[in-house]
């Protein structure tokens, strides 16, 4: 059976267990604990371990959804899952401290994976006004991965169609340098 694996990277907080509900089919597998690091993000619980969800492309195929946590104290976790990983998904608040260098930060742990499958950035809790935001991110993207673009969306990680957006854009990322590398 065909599956395709894509990681969710990002900093505590950035949205990467609410996006993989959104996508999943099945009950996601959480692994939080609770956030003894509220000065990195106010909230109750963190993904110590994974975050785990699929998506059923019909029977003989799934994706993968893997969270990581957004803690480098966890970083071990970051490779082991990397391992078999074609797609990054690498999440940001607007909300952040420089989400750009917590963009270049995420990409540059998970360079791998992008320069070997596909890679595409979300943004989450972008307010109105914030107009050089995605310039600074194209640019700490390029920064770490020179030789392509890669695609930049502001989006809400609680809305299963703007996550199936992010997500369709990826796989065709992966399927368009897939195409390319096979010579004709």
């Amino acid at each position: 059976m065909p599956e395709h694996v894509i990681l969710f990277a990002g900093p505590m907080g950035a949205g990467k267990s609410t996006a993989i509900r959104a996508l999943s089919d099945i009950e996601v597998i959480s692994t939080e604990a609770t956030n003894t690091d509220r000065a990195g993000a106010d909230k109750d619980t963190t993904t110590v371990g994974l975050d785990y969800g699929e998506i059923d492309l019909g029977p003989d195929e799934k994706v993968r959804l893997y969270g990581v946590p957004g803690q480098s104290r966890f970083d071990f976790m970051w490779s082991i899952l990397q391992e078999r990983a074609m797609g990054l998904v690498v999440l940001v608040s607007a909300t952040m401290p420089e989400p750009e260098r917590l963009v270049h930060e995420h990409l540059s742990a998970f360079a791998p994976v992008a320069r070997r499958g596909g890679v595409v950035i979300g943004v989450t809790h972008v307010e109105p006004g914030m107009t050089d935001l995605g310039d600074r991110i194209v640019q700490a993207a390029h920064a770490v991965i020179p030789e392509r673009p890669t695609p930049v969306f502001a989006l809400d990680a609680r809305d299963p169609q703007q996550m199936r957006t992010l997500l369709l854009s990826l796989v065709a990322d992966i399927e368009t340098r897939i195409a390319m590398a096979v010579p004709s």
